[in-house]
C-alpha cells in the first residue's frame, strides 16, 4: 500500500477503555474506534483525530490502515458524534479486502432544473447497492433537467456505475415533480411577505439611524452655536 496517499493513516492500539480514558484521547487530538469483520475479535485502536477529520468527509471512506505495523483495508461503518460540538466521539470501522463487495448507502445528487414552477420532490437522499470496497461510488447522480410535472424516476432507474448492483427495491420512487399545491404556493406567498417585511424593516431602520444621526447633528451644532454665543458675551464682560 502507498503510505503517501491521503487516506492512509497510521493508528495505534489501545488496552484502557471507558468515557474517562476516551475524553484523555480525544483531548489528545485522537479519536477511539474499533475494528470488526472476517470473523476475527474485535480490535480497539486510536486515530489521529484532524486527518480522520479530513478522510470522512466523503462517506464510505475506505482508510488504508497501519497498526503496529500491519496495514489493512477497513471501511468507516459509523461515526458517532456530539449532537452539540460535532466533535468526532467514536468510530466503527469493517475489514475489507480487495475485490471484496460490501453493501453500502450511496448518496444521490440531483443535477439539472425542473421547468419553472414545476416543484421537485426528492423522496430518498441515497440508495443501498452492492460495490468493491475499493471502487465504492462517492455519489450517483439523477437528473430532473427540463422535468415536467408528473415527472418521476424510480430507483431501479438510477444509472450505477459498472460492478455496482442495486439491492434496494427497484420500484421505490427517488424523485418526482408535480405543479405547485395550494400548500406551496402559500408557502412561497408567505416567504415573499416575510422577505418584503424584512426588507420594509430593514429600510425603516436606517431611515430612523439616518434621522437620528441628522437630529444628533442639529443638536450638535445648536449646542455649538450656544457655547460660541456664551463664549462672545463672555468677551464682551470682559472687555
Amino acid at each position: 500500500m502507498a503510505h503517501e496517499k491521503d487516506n492512509h493513516v497510521v493508528g495505534e492500539s489501545r488496552t484502557q477503555f471507558g468515557k474517562g480514558f476516551a475524553r484523555r484521547l480525544r483531548a489528545a487530538g485522537k479519536i477511539p474506534a474499533v475494528i470488526y469483520g472476517h470473523g476475527a475479535p474485535v480490535r480497539h485502536v486510536a486515530l489521529p483525530a484532524h486527518q480522520i477529520g479530513l478522510i470522512i468527509r466523503k462517506k464510505n471512506a475506505v482508510i488504508e490502515l497501519t497498526v503496529d505495523g500491519k496495514e489493512e483495508l477497513v471501511l468507516v461503518k459509523d461515526v458517532q458524534k456530539d449532537p452539540v460540538h460535532q466533535i468526532i466521539e467514536h468510530m466503527d470501522l469493517v475489514e475489507v479486502r480487495k475485490g471484496e463487495k460490501v453493501l453500502v448507502d450511496v448518496p444521490l445528487h440531483v443535477v439539472g432544473t425542473q421547468q419553472s414552477g414545476a416543484v421537485l420532490e426528492l423522496d430518498v437522499k441515497s440508495i443501498a447497492v452492492e460495490a468493491e470496497a475499493t471502487h465504492i461510488p462517492e455519489y450517483l447522480e439523477v437528473s430532473v433537467d427540463g422535468a415536467e410535472p408528473g415527472f418521476k424516476i424510480t430507483i431501479g432507474e438510477v444509472a450505477l456505475p459498472e460492478g455496482v448492483t442495486l439491492t434496494g427495491d427497484p420500484e421505490g420512487v427517488v424523485v418526482h415533480v408535480h405543479s405547485p399545491s395550494a400548500q406551496d404556493m402559500a408557502e412561497t406567498e408567505g416567504e415573499l411577505a416575510a422577505e418584503l417585511a424584512d426588507d420594509a424593516a430593514h429600510a425603516d431602520h436606517k431611515d430612523e439611524m439616518h434621522q437620528n444621526q441628522h437630529d444628533s447633528e442639529k443638536a450638535a451644532a445648536a449646542a455649538d452655536a450656544d457655547l460660541s454665543g456664551a463664549t462672545a458675551e463672555a468677551e464682551k464682560s470682559v472687555e
